[in-house]
């Protein structure tokens, strides 16, 4: 079987990119929730076929001055054309690590997978570290247990949504 195939086929794509490692801890949590359906790769790494061979996405990253980070626009920037037309349809969620509120980065993916025709399947899901000083802002950052909980549940239930063929 393939890495991050399901029996059925289906990939669910786990997008990521981390400056800080929360979001990767976060993208991780979640690959390890979705389990064999789990297709993890940095933003960087995603190329516009990925995109088409992905079944549904998750979405994970910071929240930089109040956009998505740099990585993941870069990663949108280059599979958004390629794409477009060809994806409708199929499921989305997200996970943003944010400093304060995460919403800047929360509508930029928001209203790209609009013009994608995506169908967010899933509350998107925003933790804020509270980080406002240039030393915190910076800092590794740890994700509570609790939290990380979350993630693999969403990533249990996006692989479970896609077992089910409900999309």
């Amino acid at each position: 079987m393939v890495a991050g195939m399901s029996e059925d086929g289906k990939r669910l794509l786990i997008a990521w990119h981390s400056r800080t490692g929360a979001s990767r801890a976060m993208a991780n949590a979640a690959a390890e929730g979705a389990g064999e359906a789990a297709w993890l790769l940095r933003a960087g790494d995603v190329s516009p076929d990925d995109i088409l061979a992905a079944s549904a996405y998750l979405f994970v990253c910071p929240e930089n001055l109040a956009s998505m980070s740099g990585e993941m626009k870069e990663m949108f920037d280059r599979c958004y054309y390629p794409v477009l037309g060809r994806i409708e349809g199929r499921a989305y969620a997200t996970l943003i690590a944010a400093g304060s509120d995460g919403e800047g980065a929360q509508r930029q993916i928001d209203r790209i997978a609009t013009g994608w025709r995506l169908r967010r399947v899933a509350d998107p899901v925003i933790f804020c570290f509270d980080a406002q000083t240039p030393e915190t802002i910076m800092a590794e950052k740890t994700v509570s247990a609790e939290r990380l909980s979350q993630c693999r549940d969403l990533g249990a239930a996006l692989a479970q949504g896609l077992d089910l063929g409900m999309f």
